[in-house]
């Protein structure tokens, strides 16, 4: 029995050894959200947030509309230093959205007023998160960034 064990342990070494195995990161897989941008802007009740004038070290990696979900905006980023970074929109009650979108943030005192809009801070949850409240739309933008990474992300966005 002891003679099967080290045969078998031997076997699963010389296995282990030959197969070939990568340990580099995945390659990002990336996103053309242009035809869901322009539909978004064309369905939705608010004006649709994108950003523009970021470095190509950003990288879509995920974007969706749903115009029977509140409207609810969605485009997810892989940010320059490896983090994720998402932008998400929606008409839905804010209380609700927010707590979705940035996955259990609270909201702090902290504001910080970002190309003429004022954001909210909030931290604690999964994600931190800047948030933008107006004209019957909740804007956010969360992620594993850093609050500088999700500032560049607010800051880049367009409305339209």
């Amino acid at each position: 029995m002891i003679l099967s064990l080290g045969l078998i342990g031997l076997m699963a070494g010389v296995i282990y050894l030959f197969i070939p195995h990568d340990d580099s990161a995945p390659e990002i897989k990336t996103v053309d959200y242009r035809v869901e941008l322009l539909t978004a802007r064309r369905a939705a009740s608010y004006p649709v947030a994108a950003p523009e004038g970021l470095s190509s070290d950003w990288k879509a990696t995920s974007v969706r509309f749903q115009g029977d979900n509140f409207d609810a905006w969605h485009l997810g980023f892989h940010a320059p230093d490896g983090e994720y970074v998402q932008v998400e929109q929606s008409t839905q009650k804010p209380s609700t959205f927010i707590d979705e979108a940035s996955q259990g943030a609270e909201a702090t005192k902290t504001t910080q007023e970002i190309d003429g809009r004022t954001w909210t801070r909030y931290t604690g949850g999964r994600y931190d998160a800047l948030v933008h409240q107006g004209d019957g739309v909740t804007t956010v933008v969360a992620g594993t960034g850093t609050i500088g990474r999700l500032a560049e992300m607010a800051g880049a966005l367009k409305m339209a």
